[in-house]
């Protein structure tokens, strides 16, 4: 396995690349051969990228219905598992995949099961198993230096993250990373002159990491509403990544421009529903427009795209007897 990139290992029965590309062309071939479990093993694969868990779920059962050992419907399964945070059963799915088919990726995934239970110390014996191997492995030094920043052991997670550079040189989270901890005896001014000057440079100006640094510092700075500037940036140039987007919307919310607040939070919202303090926040802001109606609707409409997200029942619930409540209070004439 190539020790710069973890990859899932599918296999491809159409041909290099068709099945990644179109649904519409996954589900023509399942069609023409329905018993092929290594195609409903990829429309699987492919509905979870798109967040249809549900559709996920189903194929996953089937595939195992048929053979309770297939390492690629374990590892799914697992997946599914820690989208639902029932970790300790995504760590066994691993496990059970791992010794039909071990591979790296396996391991990975059973590491950051274990960081998100906050069993720290087992996670990173996860990662070791591979690093003892394969010591320059970018995937998991990356994965260790982050892990070891939970654990509040800077010095270490520096020296993974300049270790991890010697491997890529060029990846932006890395050099992020590793300028923002050897700022951390540095004023904010100083920090954020120098990345101002980095920014500045046209090799810079598009990485979305470094605009993302540059917000936080100017966030701890005081300067809010430069650091959602610099947030929107950062969430421009990665559309994906919905931290940048969270971080922007708080900015907002910190400035009472509930406007724009409730426009990135809410987005964030419908792409991690499980995310509580967003969800809290939400609230909050549809209480102050004094439209707690419009949070109901936002609530029904997201558990629409996540149906297994089980809390928002009881969130949905929880307004809608809120709702009642108010109807019920006389108004004032």
């Amino acid at each position: 396995m190539n020790q710069g990139k973890v990859r899932s290992g599918f296999s491809n029965p159409i041909g290099k690349g068709s099945l990644l590309d179109s649904e519409e062309t996954i589900r023509k071939a399942l069609q023409e051969n329905p018993d092929d479990l290594s195609l409903k093993i990829r429309l699987a694969d492919f509905y979870l990228r798109k967040h249809l868990l549900t559709e996920t779920r189903i194929l996953v059962e089937e595939v195992l219905s048929i053979d309770p050992q297939h390492h690629e419907a374990l590892s799914l399964l697992g997946d599914l598992f820690m989208k639902d945070r029932i970790f300790e059963r995504a760590i066994d799915c691993y496990r059970q995949a791992y010794g039909k088919a071990p591979n790296d990726y396996l391991v990975l995934k059973t590491a950051r099961a274990f960081k998100e239970m906050k069993r720290y110390d087992d996670a990173l014996q996860e990662l070791e198993k591979v690093l003892v191997v394969k010591p320059r492995h970018f995937t998991f030094l990356r994965e260790k230096a982050l892990l070891l920043l939970r654990m509040n052991r800077q010095t270490e997670a520096l020296e993974t993250f300049e270790k991890a550079r010697m491997i890529r040189p060029d990846d932006a989270y890395v050099q992020k990373e590793i300028l923002r901890l050897r700022s951390v005896d540095k004023s904010n001014e100083q920090t954020i002159a120098e990345i101002r000057r980095m920014t500045s440079m046209p090799s810079k100006k598009d990485d979305p990491q470094l605009h993302g640094l540059l917000a936080d510092k100017l966030e701890n700075a005081g300067q809010i509403r430069e650091a959602a500037a610099e947030y929107k940036i950062a969430s421009d140039l990665q559309p994906d990544n919905v931290f940048f987007l969270k971080k922007q919307g708080y900015c907002y919310y910190h400035e009472k421009d509930y406007d724009q607040a409730l426009r990135c939070l809410a987005e964030a919202f419908r792409r991690n529903p499980s995310d509580f303090y967003v969800r809290g926040t939400v609230k909050k802001i549809y209480e102050i427009r004094g439209d707690l109606g419009g949070f109901l609707r936002l609530l029904e409409e997201v558990l629409k795209r996540h149906p297994h997200e089980k809390t928002l029942y009881g969130a949905i619930k929880k307004v809608r007897k809120e709702l009642e409540v108010l109807s019920s209070v006389p108004q004032e004439p």
